[in-house]
């Protein structure tokens, strides 16, 4: 390859040329085009555009004369392999590491270590410990031993990561805001509506102490729990989160942790969307808010049968509902809706209501008047998906009565036993020895007259298709937890000291938005059940001075992560040189 360019009046222009054979005689064909002289100047921030050009000419010849290199591999049956000496290595981490230096996470260790009297290197054991937490989840320990599989190898002991925990934890706040900064010049963060739920985590302990306290668990263990409160904008990408005790009110815990992201996070305007457990009259209070500093309102989940009589009897009316879309006027009836053409659409009203509600104040509680928008849709599908659950639920709670499982009082709202009626006496009235259990179905009528409908409130005023979409929403936080729970492992918590506590949900938030711009950068076709396989099965087996040959299968999964973060690894054999260079590039 050489050097090529083109004179105008105003400027030269420079490209990368490079001479093939083609049907019998040599032709000259354009490898890159380079920019003209102001472009390359301004771009690459040099004053000679030429020998800029130059220099990439000479590195794209050397990666082309690696890229053809063949090595002789010679390996002998009665050779012994070296003592202790590791051959195998992961290289998927590369992805995770390129993403980890976009978001500008050594720069935040940087600045840490300069506020703290500390020897040990904090980027290489923060992102380690989010690397393993995505490729291997496992306790510290572990950690420390799995990051040795890496191309990579540690900086750091074992005792070095308990120490840096605590400093991670000291500096929470700072790791989330300068986090949430340093995304924005990736790309623009949509926080115009902010989604914010409540999980808790278990111990494997038996007493409680500090933020370790006994509460629901979401996993009904009888365990000590923490909670954790999370901020999730409309990507999927987590903003800001807290942990608190467990045995704290989740709707308590959302106002300090937003008014921190106002403060920090240089956030004024948005609309918060929780579920109906977080949408106390105090939460709505604080989100009715629209002056010169900001504007801030609320999209909340509004459970019918909550509702005062008058407004439960509206809400399922039969007439009066309007079509989504349809700007012509119409006005239907739930009773002439045609169960196949209307499957799939959905049907509204609206009006505005009046709540009265405790709102806590520094000086103690109050009474105010709420006023929102009540909005109510039907949908014929999501009829037919509540009571196709129900009727599993059902067939489950018959086979515990044709058992004789016991039965308890307390029944939660998913739970079967929910439609199981013992009785314990007589029809005389008296004891009776034996107890019957049966399905109640009053239970289940009760139930029925509310499937296919689904209500929120808010204070905006916006129109319902944009309301109701950024409801719609939700579920991906919920997605957030799974993910945290399920496969980064995050629970149960082995740690005890509560800074170090902290410090291990640092690095599963940290992870979460690692993994989710990798999803971003893969166009978000893949789910994580098919990236993280994988991620952790890009290994590589090292020829000392020669380089590392692939041993994972290329697929379009690996080609699609080739291709979105501009390196490839899918060759017979990756030259020394060459991967260094790989590594050098996910750390730009």
């Amino acid at each position: 390859m050489r050097l090529g360019w083109a004179k105008t009046k105003y400027s030269i222009s420079y490209c990368v040329k490079k001479t093939v054979y083609v049907n019998g005689k040599n032709t000259d064909i354009v490898v890159r085009r380079l920019g003209s002289e102001k472009q390359i100047c301004e771009k690459y921030g040099v004053t000679d555009a030429k020998a800029w050009a130059k220099e990439q000419v000479r590195l794209m010849n050397e990666a082309e004369k690696e890229d053809a290199a063949k090595f002789n591999i010679e390996l002998c049956a009665g050779t012994d392999l070296v003592m202790d000496e590791q051959r195998r290595f992961n290289g998927g981490y590369l992805f995770l590491q390129d993403v980890y230096y976009e978001l500008g996470l050594h720069k935040i260790c940087r600045a840490i270590s300069g506020r703290h009297l500390f020897e040990y290197d904090l980027n290489n054991i923060l992102s380690r410990l989010i690397y393993t937490r995505i490729l291997y989840p496992s306790s510290k320990k572990s950690s420390f031993e799995e990051s040795k599989r890496f191309i990579e190898q540690p900086s750091f002991e074992l005792h070095d990561i308990y120490r840096a925990l605590s400093v991670i934890a000291e500096e929470s706040d700072y790791i989330q805001s300068r986090l949430f900064k340093n995304s924005t010049a990736i790309q623009k963060r949509n926080t115009q509506v902010i989604y914010y739920d409540c999980t808790n985590f278990y111990f494997e302990i038996d007493s409680a102490e500090d933020d370790k306290q006994f509460g629901k668990s979401k996993e009904n263990r009888p365990l000590p729990i923490v909670g954790m409160g999370l901020f999730m904008d409309m990507e999927g990408i987590p903003i800001s989160f807290s942990i608190y005790p467990g045995n704290r009110n989740e709707q308590m815990t959302m106002i300090p942790l937003e008014k921190k992201m106002l403060e920090n996070f240089d956030m004024s305007k948005f609309v918060v969307c929780t579920d109906a457990g977080l949408s106390s009259a105090t939460n709505r209070v604080f989100n009715s808010y629209d002056g010169e500093d900001g504007m801030r309102a609320y999209i909340t989940t509004q459970p019918i049968k909550t509702l005062k009589e008058f407004l439960q009897e509206w809400c399922m009316a039969d007439d009066g509902w309007t079509l989504n879309g349809d700007d012509s006027g119409k006005i239907y009836k739930i009773s002439e809706l045609d169960d196949e053409q209307d499957k799939d659409k959905i049907f509204y009203k609206i009006r505005w209501i009046k709540e009265e509600g405790i709102v806590h104040t520094d000086r103690g509680d109050k009474k105010q008047i709420i006023e929102q928008k009540l909005i109510v849709s039907y949908s014929i599908k999501y009829r037919n998906f509540m009571r196709h659950v129900r009727e599993g639920q059902i067939e489950r709670a018959i086979k515990m009565v044709e058992s004789g499982e016991k039965t308890i009082n307390k029944k939660k709202q998913n739970d079967p036993k929910r439609f199981i009626k013992t009785d314990h006496a007589t029809s005389d009235g008296e004891i009776a020895n034996l107890s019957v259990s049966y399905i109640d179905k009053s239970v289940i009528y009760d139930e029925e007259k509310y499937d296919g409908f689904y209500a929120v409130c808010t204070n905006l005023d916006d129109n319902v298709s944009s309301i109701v979409k950024a409801n719609k929403r939700r579920w991906e936080i919920e997605e957030c937890f799974r993910i945290m729970k399920t496969d980064f492992e995050a629970s149960p918590v082995y740690l005890n000291r509560q800074d170090r506590i902290l410090a291990h949900f640092i690095t599963c938030f940290i992870a979460l938005i690692v993994y989710r711009y990798v999803e971003k950068k893969l166009d978000n076709k893949y789910t994580i059940d098919q990236i993280l396989p994988v991620l952790q099965e890009m290994d590589f087996m090292k020829y000392e001075g020669k380089g590392y040959q692939p041993v994972y299968t290329r697929t379009g999964l690996t080609d699609a992560l080739h291709e979105a973060f501009g390196f490839c690894t899918s060759k017979q054999i990756v030259p020394v040189a060459k991967m260094r260079n790989i590594i050098s590039l996910t750390k730009k």
